[in-house]
């Protein structure tokens, strides 16, 4: 069997556009696995692929291996494992939204901490010891220093489960490398991911009403929603709106494509926590002028009380991932702009409709 590269929620935001980089990378003869439950992806009846990796073989001409498998699947993710060379895996497969996670906890940590557990479960059982993780930034906290560096202390004032799953799931890869020295494990903690592929093909599709920021504005920006809810107006920034970090998804996924690499290195071994962000911040509105330019088009917004869960600022020390990966984020808050507003024009409804 030719050796391969596992991919949980794989046809997800993130998941997809990595699975694109990797299939773009001229010295990549891995065959890839993309294991994904389709609760924030868009398969349309009778398609065996969800319509992202559909686009994603269509644009490189290389054939992904897809299995509609949630992470808590012990059968199913070891019959992955016996059908398939898997040499590393990356680890996206999870619930996401931190105002949602708020209000179903219990939803949050059974997906994102259970199901992690029993995909490593099924790693050691079959002898791959190689994982990058999908990490966020909110196992910070609050901050107590910015720009947040990785040296900085996780796990307290947490405001979400979603940000505490993260957290506890860190803990958990930490110990698994402490108990075997076998296991290589790249934690990359992400800020904010925006943006889309630039061919306009595929990009971030949210399933229901959108939890992130760009998305929104994307959707009022073409029409699909009426406005723009801005929570809160009386944070300690610029203009009173939250400030964050935004990453172009496709900085994001070659920071994906980076790691992979640190495990060819001879000697590298244990947990690494590596920041993946800009190191700049931006507000709420000043992100609604950047769009408003890109798309030429007004969004109207209103400002309301402040989401449970959510922080005034953060931002990220990129120092770490400049020496140990190697990598930067190249991509500017235009082209992230520019990028959202080609995929969602040509894609006014999402996969479902285009």
């Amino acid at each position: 069997m030719a050796p391969a590269i596992l991919v949980t929620g794989g046809a997800g935001y993130v998941g997809s556009h990595t699975v694109m980089a990797l299939l773009e990378r001229a010295d990549n003869e891995h065959e890839i696995v993309v294991i994904d439950n389709l609760v924030n992806a868009y398969r349309a009846d009778g398609e065996k692929k969800p319509e992202p990796l559909k686009r994603i073989e269509e644009m490189t001409g290389r054939k992904i291996h897809f299995y509609d498998v949630d992470i808590r699947d012990r059968d199913g993710l070891n019959r992955i494992f016996e059908n398939h060379s898997i040499q590393c895996v990356i680890h996206f497969a999870a619930l996401k939204a931190v105002g949602e996670s708020v209000q179903k906890p219990l939803e949050y940590y059974q997906a994102n901490i259970a199901g992690t557990c029993t995909l490593f479960e099924a790693m050691r059982t079959h002898g791959v010891y190689k994982l990058v993780y999908s990490s966020s930034c909110t196992v910070y906290g609050e901050p107590e220093k910015l720009p947040l560096d990785e040296g900085h202390p996780t796990g307290l004032g947490i405001a979400s489960p979603y940000g505490r799953s993260k957290y506890f799931c860190e803990e958990i890869m930490k110990d698994l490398c402490r108990s075997d020295q076998k296991w290589m494990v790249i934690s990359l903690r992400y800020f904010n991911p925006v943006g889309a592929h630039r061919s306009g093909r595929i990009g971030e599709d949210p399933a229901g009403l959108p939890n992130n920021l760009m998305p929104f504005i994307a959707q009022v920006a073409v029409g699909r929603l009426k406005e723009l809810m801005v929570f809160g107006s009386d944070y300690p920034t610029v203009d009173g709106t939250g400030v964050r970090d935004y990453i172009h998804v496709q900085d994001l996924a070659d920071g994906h494509v980076k790691a992979i690499r640190l495990f060819q290195q001879p000697g590298f071994s244990g947990f690494h926590a590596v920041n993946l962000g800009t190191g700049t911040g931006y507000s709420v509105l000043q992100m609604v002028k950047a769009f408003e330019k890109a798309s030429g088009r007004t969004i109207p917004y209103k400002i309301v009380g402040r989401r449970a869960g959510d922080i005034a600022t953060n931002y990220a020390d990129v120092s770490l991932s400049h020496r140990l990966l190697g990598w930067r984020a190249t991509r500017t808050l235009d082209d992230m702009c520019a990028d959202t507003w080609r995929w969602q024009s040509a894609n006014p409804e999402g996969f479902q409709k285009s």
